[in-house]
């Protein structure tokens, strides 16, 4: 009787980014993807989050590579940090491979990780339990695959992101004829992209989308800003062959795009017509009507060159009368209301502004329904698991294959750090491990406890309060009255006599006769208590309190 494989997804699953899922057979265990995902509002602090992999570095002897689907951060950004813990070979697509070296050559500890190249349809045997080969679908970067994992239980489908674009701008289309192979044959489990299962029909080809770009830059009278995902190689090219019809310029503005475009550029995957690509001080010389702008900031990240454009504070470029900026991506859920602001911004300023509402500036890269409904029809998977979404996405794509009666004997709706065990008598789901989100704050990663992160919760509301009380060293007697600062927390014209009086509250209390004060950490408690108390009556605040106490 053979051993149960487990399923164990460590992100990705009741959310969007840090795609990550472990396959567990025996003594080997392979990863699919190993992404980042990017802060909330609220996150004060905080780079990027990547997935908890304390369940894998435990058993690390055990884990034998981390498969790569595509190029994308949510499915490659965490390596530089989980390839330390792990030291596991890395075997990606082309282009992936490309972008992951570069990016494994800036952080230190992760330079010695072997990354491999794959090429679709190669079978590669992994540990003592898996064979694995990848195929092609379509996506919004080239070179996405899907992965097919043989196992002793039966061969296991990820089909990563992807869309069925039957004219893909690289001409690089889905392999439906390896899916179907597959399904011919027989297969256990479906791992399939959620991202776009509420949405019905199919999703528009990139070539619609070159379409009008091509014509929103034929038609601009003055210089034009086009602002994608660093990693949307497809739509660069587009714009490219758009700026060379037109007889314009192109400067890529945003280191991210800069180090995409040239891995691009070196593999074949980005075709630039002579010429075409000049310095940004170059655009200076040039009239607007033959300058076109390529930047990041689409989502409205703080930090992206757009959205300081839009703010006025880029230090070399400026909106000037009859810019033309064309936003060419959708917001990722929980990025609406900063893409607004861009837009009002730009609005603003005199500008133009194209985007996804008002002009076919932008497709999403993920299968809708229709798609969807095609793949569970090729794949007719005994199990599945939608993956790659929040719940209301799993839940609507397990609807439609319960619609379809495919996974008669299963379809199960997992989150992160759920359990599903495979074995020839059926199918469980009944263990949970630990799959928080780490957050990377600078050189530092912190779980969801960290006190650190609570504190900047706190300082944000009512900013922070600091008491300052002197003690006589000899005889821990207090020495004058307690000398208050704070930050955050109320305009000097505001506080009037308020910490005077707080002061005096402070002072009364401990020199009550119940404080001992050669009990350094009992006077700090009890300056926090009596301070907190006082502000919560007198301002109806609850600022962070620190106590501080010198002994002369």
């Amino acid at each position: 009787m053979t051993s149960p494989l487990r399923i164990i997804p460590l992100g990705g699953l009741g959310e969007i980014g840090k795609n990550m899922m472990a396959l567990e057979y025996e003594d080997d265990i392979i990863v699919v993807d190993c992404g980042v995902q990017f802060p909330e509002e609220g996150m004060f602090g905080v780079d990027l989050i990547i997935p908890d992999v304390s369940y894998l570095v435990e058993r690390a002897d055990k884990v034998r590579a981390i498969l790569i689907t595509h190029g994308h951060e949510d499915h490659i950004g965490a390596l530089p940090f989980i390839l330390p813990k792990l030291q596991v070979p890395v075997y990606a697509p082309r282009l992936a491979h490309g972008l992951i070296t570069a990016k494994l050559k800036e952080r230190r500890a992760a330079r010695d990780a072997v990354v491999h190249p794959i090429d679709p349809g190669v079978i590669h045997h992994i540990g003592e339990s898996f064979e694995v080969s990848w195929f092609r679908v379509c996506h919004s970067i080239p070179d996405a695959m899907g992965i097919a994992i043989g196992t002793p239980l039966g061969t296991v489908i990820h089909t990563g992101d992807f869309k069925i674009d039957h004219t893909p701008v690289d001409g690089r289309i889905f392999d439906l004829p390896a899916l179907a192979h597959y399904g011919d044959d027989g297969v256990l489990l479906l791992f399939s992209d959620s991202t776009y299962a509420e949405v019905p029909g199919y999703t528009t080809s990139e070539r619609v989308v070159g379409e009008a770009l091509d014509r929103a830059i034929g038609e601009a009278e003055g210089r034009v800003m086009v602002a994608t995902f660093a990693s949307l190689v497809s739509r660069v090219q587009q714009v490219l062959d758009a700026a060379e019809k037109h007889g314009r310029k192109v400067s890529i503005v945003g280191r991210s795009m800069v180090d995409t475009v040239k891995v691009a550029t070196e593999l074949g995957y980005l075709t630039v017509p002579p010429g075409i690509l000049v310095p940004l001080g170059e655009t200076r010389k040039l009239p607007p009507e033959k300058v076109i702008l390529m930047t990041t900031g689409s989502q409205g990240e703080p930090t992206s060159a757009l959205v300081r454009i839009a703010k006025q504070e880029h230090r070399d470029v400026n909106i000037m009368a009859g810019d033309t900026v064309i936003i060419s991506a959708t917001p990722i859920p929980g990025n609406e209301l900063a893409v607004s602001h861009t837009i009002d911004n730009l609005l603003r300023q005199g500008a133009k502004v194209l985007y996804d509402r008002i002009a076919t500036v932008h497709v999403h890269g993920h299968a809708s329904q229709e798609e969807l409904k095609l793949v569970l029809r090729l794949v007719r998977p005994r199990y599945f698991v939608p993956v790659h979404g929040e719940y209301r996405h799993l839940t609507a794509h397990a609807q439609l294959a319960w619609d379809l009666d495919v996974a008669k004997d299963g379809i199960f709706v997992m989150e992160d750090g759920d359990v599903l065990e495979l074995s020839e008598s059926g199918a469980r789901m009944d263990d949970r491990i630990s799959a928080g989100p780490i957050f990377v704050d600078g050189l530092t990663t912190r779980d969801t406890q960290s006190p650190v992160l609570s504190q900047r919760r706190s300082l944000s509301k009512d900013g922070v309060v600091v008491l300052v009380v002197t003690t006589d060293k000899k005889n821990g007697g207090l020495m004058g009255e307690p000398v208050i600062v704070a930050s955050g927390f109320l305009d000097e014209s505001e506080t009037g006599t308020l910490f005077e009086e707080l002061s005096a509250a402070v002072a009364k209390k401990l020199t009550s006769g119940d404080v001992r004060h050669e009990e350094i950490d009992e006077l700090r408690a009890k300056v926090r208590e009596t301070a907190r108390s006082f502000i919560a009556g007198a301002a109806r605040r609850s600022p962070m309190i620190i106590p501080v106490v010198l002994e002369v």
